[in-house]
């Protein structure tokens, strides 16, 4: 093999990879977790900041 072929199968592999990802992505089955984890900054914080701690 040379290594055009190797670069050739390297490419076809993350270009597989990538196409997999974005279906993962997109899927209607993690649109729920997708949103719930989108939330997560604009939730409350239900426990009060310690006396000691300066945030």
């Amino acid at each position: 093999m040379d290594s055009g072929t190797i670069s050739g199968i390297v490419t076809a592999v993350f270009v597989l990879v990538f196409i997999g990802i974005v279906w993962w992505a997109y899927s209607s089955s993690n649109a729920q977790s997708f949103e719930d984890a989108g939330r997560l900054p604009f939730d409350e914080d239900d426990m009060p900041a310690k006396q000691g701690d300066k945030k």
